[in-house]
């Protein structure tokens, strides 16, 4: 506070954080202390302190998260900015090189020819004053996973002049640099420790990265290292409330496990016990095991991998927690005390509301503290950050050298830039189908997640657990302490320790095109559902239901209500995550077949008018629609029981040729995943409306399927015939001629029985309920799954799984 005879003109930040006495040092936990065992924390780190995999950044996301660049080192990609305070570019005394040359050997080291780097320090720089090893951990990361990318350093306002450059100034530096333009920024810096949230500096601060949503520019900033603790002793799980800006992309990190490293790991492998333990269960293809991992990014059955190739295969990728219990309770190892930092931080700010986007996507964070209160949660994406895995870098000096030169690196400092050097490449993709600049992508990201849940590796594994107070039983590095035990878990889909999950880049890519070219060519197109609750179109719809027990769906159309009871869906039933994971070509076909088999919910076909109600019911309760603002656009919408029943998908038959730019006679990839043992082959054709109509003649009706034949896409292969592969096979077709806006649905034919199964019901069977069967199932963006048996077989619908994709060939087509 300053005296009201001050006219306070501006604020200048231009000082460090002051660090000392943790403003919060007493115990707010209730007296709580945590029920551990001696051991790991977490599962999944078990080689942090011994033989962990030391490996580059651009493997890592060519081998673990599918960029979409990878591979295609020519590509100029998106310029990154860099904050790096203080430091800059700036080398020791009389180093006997330049910076240039130290990015260029650890470039060469890499496999990559000479880099592109700027440097921004206002009134000077120190490498003294700097964080020198944050900056080549930067700069090992960026320069490995985004080699088309020219690098920017942001040192801030210097050193000179009674000036101290620090985050903030450095941020301000790269958001409003109008000469290089950056079109991502990362950092792994804080600014303040904490603010009151009612501070003005806290105010400024949020400014900050409205400017940078305002300048276009994606930033990305590090979730921390210390776990749930952001290593305050008060005994709470805590969140950073200066930097949880909802304009940001916070990150956190995971422990990648490589196939090959697994066995090392004591909390993945257990040789005095091999079947219990995690890798001894998917090595013997327990399901439950091998459903859990595929989530998380497993693509190849684990027993099919020889050679080599376990290091370039994920195993298991956890929450990032190297803390482990050793004698008898008594010290907290390895090295990596609670002060040094060893754990993914992720939590709940209640300093601030829930971000429109996680409320649209159905999430209410809610704080595990002894308050409770809900929030802004932390982080919003994860990637590796070290534990079982580490990254290559060039030494903090900068000095050329050999690989035996490169050092070690770890944190969240990694994984941040490592989702910078993504969305440099997205950009890429971006600039060549004449799309702008990502930019503030926090709500993009997050209805990703809702249309292709497969974007992401789903994190189900580990904890950020690290509470603690000063003063206890507990020796870590030289500190007493006591371990209280608030932290978060991982879990299905969000969580509060690793977000929506690490990416899995290719799709992400496809599914933010699409996002994208939706947004700014169809936007005019009719929604599902109107924002009153009826109907937005005339259209023909799937109601698919979910759900863990037997329940009774009803849904009512206008003054038309139907009713089905649902059995409990299989518990190896296929998700949406699951379906598109499917159809990418290296998916291992071993995987398909083993999750052969396990039976839907009830399936309802409704046809309803536009403007009509429209309500679902479950068990005779009311149900919400937790993220219909993210799908209703694209196609299908999800209804819930408030209580968990279960939910109702409710989707079009149709796919909507949303092309790239809007345009006219374009290429579109159809991809197949068949998982039947029947000679099979789908053919994809134009209808008029979103009930099949073709020419006045309704599916069903007397020559529909002449009809069909005559608005058949021809594939750029001849003929309008695509053939699946055989049993787990992946293949993929190319139809041309496709123009913006185009309703494209689906014909199945079964070769060996003899049998043509259409996306509407009412062109099927009647089954012994005297109704039509359905035979399609969706299974969310564009992608559909089939059964190929009369009757409707045993009610799997992946005997075929059919995903169309209209953006994909724009430009140079690099996401094919």
């Amino acid at each position: 506070t300053l005296p009201d005879t001050i006219d306070v003109a501006g604020i200048w930040f231009d000082a460090p954080p002051i660090w000392g006495t943790y403003p919060a040092t007493s115990d707010m936990s209730g007296g709580a202390v945590a029920d551990l065992e001696d051991g790991y924390l977490s599962i999944g780190n078990g080689l942090a302190s011994t033989t962990p995999t030391f490996d580059y950044t651009g493997n890592a996301g060519q081998w673990f998260y599918n960029f979409p660049l990878a591979g295609k080192d020519d590509v100029p990609t998106a310029t990154i900015g860099l904050v790096e305070p203080l430091i800059g570019d700036a080398l020791p005394d009389d180093p006997g090189y330049t910076f240039q040359q130290g990015l260029d050997s650890f470039r060469q080291n890499t496999g990559f020819g000479p880099g592109k780097y700027y440097n921004v320090a206002h009134n000077g720089q120190s490498y003294e004053d700097g964080n020198n090893a944050e900056r080549s951990l930067d700069i090992g990361v960026v320069a490995s996973a985004a080699p088309g990318s020219t690098i920017g350093l942001y040192a801030g306002s210097g050193n000179k002049n009674n000036a101290t450059g620090n985050a903030y100034t450095a941020y301000q530096a790269a958001f409003h640099d109008e000469v290089h333009n950056p079109a991502v920024v990362s950092s792994s810096f804080g600014i303040f420790q904490q603010t009151h949230p009612d501070s003005i500096f806290r105010t400024a601060v949020d400014e900050l990265f409205v400017d940078a949503a305002l300048h276009n520019i994606t930033t990305f900033v590090a979730n921390n290292d210390w776990g749930s603790s952001y290593n305050f002793p008060n005994g709470l799980a805590n969140q950073n409330m200066t930097l949880s800006s909802p304009y940001a992309v916070l990150v956190g990190g995971t422990s990648l496990t490589t196939l090959a490293a697994a066995s090392g790991d004591p909390t993945i492998y257990d040789p005095s016990d091999p079947s219990q333990s995690l890798l001894g269960k998917a090595l013997a293809h327990d399901p439950a095991t091998l459903w859990l991992l595929v989530e998380g990014g497993l693509a190849t059955m684990p027993t099919k991998v020889t050679g080599t190739q376990g290091e370039e295969t994920t195993f298991l990728e956890a929450v990032w927690n190297v803390y482990a219990l050793r004698d008898n309770k008594t010290v907290l190892n390895p090295g990596l005390g609670l002060t040094a930092g060893g754990a993914s931080d992720g939590g709940v700010d209640t300093t601030r509301p829930t971000p429109a986007y996680q409320a649209a996507f159905g999430l209410t964070p809610t704080s595990v503290n002894p308050d409770g209160g809900t929030g802004r949660g932390a982080p919003d994406v994860s990637a590796n950050a070290g534990g079982n895995t580490w990254f290559y870098g060039p030494p903090p000096t900068m000095a050329p050298g050999s690989q035996a030169d490169i050092w070690d690196y770890w944190g969240t400092s990694a994984s941040t830039p490592l989702w910078a050097s993504l969305a440099a490449q997205i950009d890429a993709v971006f600039s060549d189908q004449g799309l702008p600049n990502l930019g503030y992508a926090n709500d993009l990201l997050y209805q990703a997640a809702a249309l292709a849940p497969a974007s992401f590796n789903d994190i189900v594994f580990g904890n950020n657990t690290s509470s603690y107070l000063d003063g206890g039983p507990i020796d870590s590095d030289g500190t007493q302490i006591t371990l209280t035990g608030f932290g978060y878990n991982a879990g299905p889909d969000y969580d509060l320790a690793t977000g929506l999950g690490s990416p899995n880049g290719l799709i992400l890519t496809r599914t933010l095109s699409a996002i994208a070219h939706a947004q700014t060519s169809f936007a005019d197109n009719p929604p599902v559902l109107n924002g009153d609750g009826t109907m937005g179109a005339t259209q023909s719809l799937l109601v698919q239901t979910t759900s863990a027990v037997e329940t009774t769906v009803t849904v009512i159309d206008g003054s038309h209500e139907q009713q089905a009871t649902s059995k409990a869906t299989a518990p190896f039933a296929w998700t949406a995550r699951l379906a598109q994971q499917s159809l990418q070509e290296d998916f291992d076909p071993a995987l398909v077949r083993l999750f052969d088999g396990h039976h839907q919910g009830a399936l309802i076909q409704v046809q309803g008018v536009e403007d009509t109600p429209f309500e679902v019911k479950i068990d005779g309760a009311s149900t919400t629609l937790p993220q219909v603002t993210l799908t209703n656009d694209f196609g299908f919408v999800d209804f819930a029981e408030t209580t968990g029943k279960g939910t109702v998908h409710v989707a079009r038959e149709v796919a909507t040729a949303e092309t790239a730019g809007g345009h006219d006679d374009q290429f579109a990839v159809v991809r197949i995943r068949q998982n039947g043992i029947d000679e099979v082959s789908i053919t994809l054709f134009r209808v008029d409306d979103l009930n099949g109509t073709i020419g006045g003649i309704k599916p069903g009706e007397a020559l529909y399927a002449t009809a069909a034949e005559t608005r058949a896409y021809q594939t750029t292969e001849g003929g309008s015939t695509i053939f699946g592969n055989g049993y787990g096979i992946y293949t993929q077709a190319m139809l041309t001629n496709v123009d913006a806006g185009d309703l494209i649905a689906i014909k199945l034919t079964d070769h060996t029985t003899g049998h043509d199964y259409w996306s509407f019901a009412q062109a099927n069977e009647v089954g012994s309920d005297g109704t039509h069967v359905g035979h399609a199932w969706n299974y969310g963006l564009n992608t559909w799954g089939f059964e190929d048996q009369l009757g409707g077989g045993d009610r799997d619908f992946n005997d075929v799984v059919v995903g169309l994709d209209f953006t994909s060939t724009s430009g140079s087509g690099w996401l094919l």
